[in-house]
């Protein structure tokens, strides 16, 4: 327990190292290195060996995840033929903890001779990556967790930290429109529970010929006709002008129902006695988590969706709550 402890102290002192240099000239550097990438109009091509290669796959991996093109290149199959990946309107980020690292030496002779911009990760001004780059991100020097302080532990957190810093400050540097950054963060990641927690109303909606509506003044016995015919044990409640002003749920004739009135006369009711008025509806970007969280909260089992979020609008879909459980939430 005691070692187990020794290694997080002294990695969470790597990251306020690494905190204190951001907030002077590391961030500085950060802050071209983003400018760098956006005006890009290739990919990043992200290396290293050893345990700083294993980072480099991750950051790669970050930086495309959240729309920016990259790719890890090994720089031992580089100097094998894989060169030729690179291209001129392309960059190359290096990590090494050293900056001497040998299987990098031919990378950044070609990215020399081919004019292809260099950001560096390093933790050594005057090695010989450092020495190349166009920009260098250098990471201060930390102590190992390892008790010989040999063993990359510290310095590999440091390096993936900063290599997220680096990712999410692009990310954020391209400033998209409220609201438009989960629907192109689901574009990258359509599977899994992450693709689920981010899917939107719009996806999951019923449109057209399967949305259960009646107009006000439909009895009772036709809506929940409607109802049944649709299958969302609900039916929503339109104006002559088409705007949604109530609707009617299982609940609600459950209810009606229970109480001591003739059958028949309540069947012949206009929908609108029986209705529950100004019912809560969605907008198409709204996020499956929420819209579930909702329902189980006020326990519904649907919502109509509306583009505008106006008493006048008219409802462009359904969504049920099986439909949320059905992607996997």
């Amino acid at each position: 327990m005691t070692s187990a402890l020794r290694t997080l102290d002294l990695e969470i002192a790597g990251l306020r190292l690494l905190r204190q240099s951001l907030e002077t000239h590391l961030g500085e550097s950060l802050k071209k290195a983003v400018t760098l990438t956006l005006s890009l109009r290739g990919r990043i091509h992200v290396t290293g060996i050893g345990k700083s290669g294993h980072i480099a796959r991750k950051l790669a991996a970050t930086l495309t995840s959240t729309g920016t093109p990259a790719q890890f290149l090994h720089p031992t199959e580089a100097s094998h033929g894989d060169l030729g990946v690179l291209q001129p309107e392309d960059l190359l980020l290096a990590l090494s903890w050293s900056g001497d690292t040998p299987e990098l030496l031919p990378l950044i002779d070609y990215a020399r001779t081919a004019a292809i911009p260099l950001i560096a990760i390093t933790a050594h001004p005057r090695s010989v990556l450092a020495l190349a780059a166009t920009i260098i991100l250098e990471v201060p020097q930390a102590t190992e967790a390892c008790p010989d302080n040999l063993a990359p532990t510290t310095s590999t957190t440091m390096q993936l930290a900063l290599g997220d810093a680096l990712a999410l400050a692009i990310l954020e540097a391209r400033a998209l429109p409220n609201g438009h950054y989960p629907a192109a963060f689901r574009a990258l990641h359509p599977g899994g529970k992450l693709g689920a927690r981010l899917t939107p109303a719009s996806a999951l909606m019923h449109t057209g010929d399967r949305l259960p509506f009646v107009r006000v003044g439909t009895p009772l016995s036709a809506a929940i006709v409607e109802m049944t015919s649709k299958g969302f044990g609900a039916t929503g409640v339109l104006s002559p002008e088409g705007a949604l002003v109530g609707i009617v749920t299982d609940g609600d004739l459950r209810r009606s129902f229970s109480k001591p009135v003739d059958q028949s006369e309540l069947m012949s009711r206009p929908v609108e006695q029986i209705m529950t008025p100004r019912p809560w509806t969605i907008n198409p970007d709204a996020l499956a988590p929420d819209i579930l969280s909702h329902m189980n909260a006020t326990r519904i089992t649907s919502a109509f969706v509306l583009v505008q979020q106006t008493p006048e609008a008219t409802p462009q879909g359904i969504v049920h709550i099986h439909d949320l459980l059905r992607i996997g939430l």
